[in-house]
């Protein structure tokens, strides 16, 4: 089993743990509700358990292999798209999660793209509860 097929794996049955062997220590992950990318595996972890607490019948539709260049360092990077979808405070979500990899086939870089505006407003505002929540970024009052 691949990497892309682990992680596939890993998020549908809602088990953040079993995500820590398949990123990179310094992974960036890119999402839509933040303009700077949430770095290294400890914040991605944390956000991962955020994540599968939020999302409502979440569940991949279809997934495509091929190649992207990084944002990290501009050069061609295996890579897999997942499509997904999902529901978030009564917002129902279509999106992607762009997985490119390392050398070792780990998981470096990940791009999450969502649809529609709507959505992308109610998953940013569960997703900033969660990560206040659970101590891993400082609340309003902070």
């Amino acid at each position: 089993m691949d990497t892309a097929e682990r992680f596939r794996a890993a998020v549908e049955k809602g088990e953040p743990d079993a995500l820590e062997d398949l990123f990179t220590e310094d992974i960036r992950l890119y999402s839509p509700v933040k303009f700077t990318p949430f770095e290294g595996k400890p914040m991605v972890l944390g956000l991962f358990g955020v994540l599968l607490r939020i999302f409502e019948g979440f569940r991949y539709i279809g997934d495509f292999e091929g190649t992207a260049e990084t944002s990290t360092d501009g050069g061609e990077a295996p890579s897999a798209i997942l499509l997904f979808r999902a529901t978030v405070n009564g917002k129902e979500i279509h999106g992607i999660d762009l997985l490119q990899f390392d050398g070792d086939g780990r998981i470096k870089e990940f791009t999450v793209m969502v649809r529609p505006r709507s959505a992308v407003h109610a998953l940013g505002e569960a997703v900033l509860a969660g990560l206040v929540a659970d101590g891993l970024v400082p609340g309003a009052d902070a």
